[in-house]
């Protein structure tokens, strides 16, 4: 019998529980981010999806557990190592978070500038590299306010990616834009992780949708996670609260790919 390789892991939450007063938002979350793979976090509004993806972050500190990146504690390193690991993140933030007052170039070119020693024809090779790849050539010199929402998300992905991260966040990734913006944003996630190989972690409302990016989906509900499994385990779910959850947003006469294809081949 032949082992099952190795898989390394990038993010592990274990028995991670946070309370903010006296409303318990996470109560003993298990969660393991496999390395180069997507990991979408779903769930109703309220549940702690945010709150997972700030833990991930070292932005907030659990009350009791741990939160491991690539086995480091961030719960107890100091601000200067928890800046190094900081280094191998990107974020892709709901609000996108651009600069107003700066132009896409400069917005890109950020993180370059502030936390690397590139000079500037570096920098310039760098962030039109990444503007390419978002298919946003000739808009440098354009501002944010200039920019449609679906091009306001395609360069903050680019400033996302600009330090070629090894892990990247995305915080409800397509709020705001129309089913055809959010499939071009879909479109592009799919192609900068093929060529970049990074470690995504989505945390996401637009089910079914993005369960066309994900390797793994995990469920959180009343402060728990229910299960972390490939898209179609999700669906074909017996767990109770991940079948209620797939019901409520998908509907009753939702088929998945593979309940299709069991039919048509009784038929």
């Amino acid at each position: 019998m032949v082992d099952a390789p190795q898989k390394n892991i990038a993010i592990e939450l274990i028995d991670v529980e946070r309370s903010f007063g006296r409303q318990q938002v996470l109560k003993k979350v298990n969660l393991a981010v496999e390395e180069g793979t997507t990991t979408v976090i779903v769930g109703a509004s309220g549940q702690g999806k945010s709150v997972i993806l700030k833990h991930m972050l070292g932005l907030l500190k659990p009350d009791r557990g741990q939160v491991l990146v690539y086995g480091q504690d961030l719960a107890k390193l100091r601000k200067s190592q928890l800046k190094e690991v900081r280094k191998d993140y990107g974020v892709l933030f709901q609000n996108v978070a651009l600069f107003d007052s700066m132009n896409v170039f400069d917005n890109v070119a950020l993180p370059l500038r502030e936390r690397t020693d590139a000079s500037e024809a570096e920098i310039r090779a760098n962030v039109e590299e990444k503007l390419a790849l978002m298919d946003l050539e000739g808009v440098n010199e354009k501002y944010p306010a200039q920019l449609s929402g679906g091009m306001k998300k395609r360069v903050g992905l680019a400033r996302a990616l600009v330090m070629n991260p090894r892990i990247v966040f995305f915080d409800e990734p397509t709020t705001g834009l129309d089913v055809s913006k959010s499939n071009e944003i879909y479109r592009l996630f799919h192609k900068t992780q093929a060529r970049l190989k990074y470690t995504a972690v989505i945390v996401s409302h637009d089910v079914p949708k993005i369960f066309k990016l994900a390797d793994h989906v995990a469920l959180i509900s009343d402060g728990v996670i229910e299960g972390c499994m490939s898209p179609e385990e999700f669906q074909l779910s017996d767990n109770p609260t991940i079948r209620t959850f797939v019901r409520e947003t998908m509907g009753p006469i939702y088929c998945s790919e593979e309940e299709e294809r069991f039919i048509h081949e009784e038929a």
